[in-house]
């Protein structure tokens, strides 16, 4: 007679516990302290604090959202994004009394959420809880303050700084004040919104003010942010300079070792001026594809325009017939405007410093530095 095995059997289940990588979509990352914890240890304190990694903000260890841009904090979050609402007032409370929406905030006021009731601080542009805006920082004006505002008579003025967004003449159509120092422009919910700009992405550009210094940072945005040239600017590796309608960029090439001689000592044919190429200047389609290169050599200019020039394109009506230069001087390349009626713009790269007067492309919005 056969006998069975009767030993207890166990069957092991594993469940992968890694966490879903959601940074390329435009998502936050999670508190170090979630992903540090060791097995048993009790969870962070309500205290601690956990910054935004899109745009560097310090939130609470409990918050869903960032305070300052809306992104998500949380895998739930960022599979459940806030859905775009209106900005409508909110309604303020002040420390130690219910108040009225719709005023400017006092100092520690709080702010109840309009979409999940929870209360914020008033300073705070969205909603730590859902992401929902909450309050304002751009006060919007159609005219140009008074002198008489600017020097503390009659109306009140921001002393934040004021950006003008110009029209197709290049006069000035409509006024921001940066109230907080702050502001993000955009097509979605934004500070400074223009919701039919289809160049425009939902948060493209942050402005901020710090120390007296006015910057442009752009938020990973499709078409990029860009600043107006006023003087010759130095190139390197990668940049991208918008010439009418054309996006050029600028790439180095470095110089090439020396050709090993022929073992029967024949001479190569070929051109001999220029004797190297160190950079070019690429072309690019709306796809990011290269159409089109010019060659850089030491010691040659390169002039670009509509009607004349080294590299022309007479297809681009919003270029000028001289519209852009590249000098090289020593071994470096430096843009020029070659006196055009729309300007040469450079792509901007991390934080750019605005000065007032100066202009920079955000979608197909011409902005223009009031005052800072």
């Amino acid at each position: 007679m056969r006998k069975h095995d009767c030993s207890p059997v166990f069957i092991v289940f594993s469940f992968d516990v890694t966490i879903p990588l959601l940074d390329h979509l435009g998502f936050t990352s999670f508190p170090a302290s979630l992903l540090t914890t060791p097995s048993g240890a009790t969870p962070a304190s309500s205290s601690s604090k956990t910054f935004c990694s899109f745009c560097g903000r310090e939130n609470d260890a409990t918050a869903r959202y960032c305070s300052d841009c809306g992104k998500p904090l949380t895998t739930s979050a960022a599979l459940v994004q806030a859905a775009y609402a209106p900005a409508t007032p909110a309604s303020v409370v002040p420390k130690g009394g219910e108040g009225a929406g719709g005023r400017r905030e006092a100092p520690g006021a709080l702010v109840r959420c309009r979409k999940c009731g929870n209360m914020t601080a008033a300073a705070l542009p969205f909603c730590g809880h859902c992401g929902t805006r909450i309050g304002e920082r751009v006060s919007v004006s159609t005219r140009a303050p008074s002198a008489a505002a600017i020097g503390g008579e009659g109306e009140a003025v921001s002393a934040g700084p004021r950006i003008s967004v110009l029209d197709e003449e290049g006069y000035p159509a409509k006024y921001f004040a940066l109230d907080r120092g702050e502001a993000i422009v955009g097509r979605g919910d934004a500070d400074i919104r223009f919701d039919f700009d289809v160049y425009l992405s939902p948060l493209h550009a942050r402005l901020d003010m710090d120390e007296g210094v006015l910057t442009l940072r752009d938020l990973g945005s499709r078409n990029g942010s860009w600043v107006f040239i006023e003087q010759p600017t130095k190139l390197i590796d990668s940049d991208l300079i918008l010439v009418g309608s054309q996006v050029i960029r600028f790439r180095r090439l470095g110089y090439p070792g020396p050709h090993p001689p022929d073992a029967d000592a024949t001479r190569r044919m070929g051109s001999v001026t220029p004797p190297v190429h160190v950079a070019v200047l690429e072309q690019l389609r709306a796809d990011g594809s290269v159409r089109d290169v010019f060659h850089l050599s030491p010691g040659r200019s390169a002039l670009l325009g509509r009607e004349t020039g080294d590299w022309v394109f007479p297809y681009d009506q919003t270029m000028s017939g001289k519209h852009a230069e590249i000098v090289s001087e020593d071994i470096e390349f430096f843009v020029h405007d070659a006196g055009s009626r729309n300007g040469v713009a450079m792509s901007v790269r991390g934080d750019r410093e605005l000065k007032k007067g100066q202009r920079f492309l955000l979608g197909d919005q011409i902005l223009r530095v009031e005052s800072v």
